[in-house]
């Protein structure tokens, strides 16, 4: 099964974030949503949906666009990561929010990859349910040296949650 990891970036570090990623999962099509269309997630059964956070909490501009793109697509029988990115320092009320925003993008789909928010230095996120991230938050800007840990273990993690 092929893996699509499905991206929007203003200024290259989500970019930058998920090359890595693919490779640490073995190898995978990276997706600019900026340039996709709504059968693109079709070819794929293995999804990883990453925005950096904005403003507010939004989501990157182009996935703006892409989320409504989306809202009627079937994620049915997919198997979906979702990955933010976020500033734990400045945006400490807001951290990581892009999550909730994909998490609602990715409706029927089954989710893997909730991870611990031990580590993170935030106030608040829209993107933690039951004391949990629903998906990875990486904060390169804070703690760019975690990075790479945090993206091993979950790699290993939603391998072992059928990804």
């Amino acid at each position: 099964m092929s893996i699509g990891i499905f991206f929007g970036s203003d200024n290259d570090t989500t970019t930058d974030v998920c090359e890595r990623l693919a490779k640490k999962l073995g190898g995978a099509e990276l997706i600019n949503v900026a340039d996709a269309d709504a059968d693109a997630i079709n070819k794929f059964d293995k999804i990883i949906l990453a925005s950096s956070t904005w403003g507010d909490g939004e989501l990157q501009s182009d996935w703006e666009s892409y989320a409504e793109t989306l809202s009627g697509a079937n994620f049915g029988g997919k198997v979906v990561g979702l990955l933010a990115l976020g500033d734990a320092d400045s945006y400490g009320s807001t951290f990581c929010d892009a999550l909730y925003h994909l998490k609602n993008v990715a409706k029927g789909a089954k989710l893997v990859g909730a991870t611990s928010t031990d580590g993170y230095g935030f106030d608040e996120s829209k993107g933690v349910e039951g004391g949990k991230f629903v998906g990875l938050a990486i904060d390169e800007v804070n703690q760019d040296d975690k990075t790479d840990e945090r993206l091993d273990a979950w790699v290993a993690q939603i391998k072992g949650e059928g990804f």
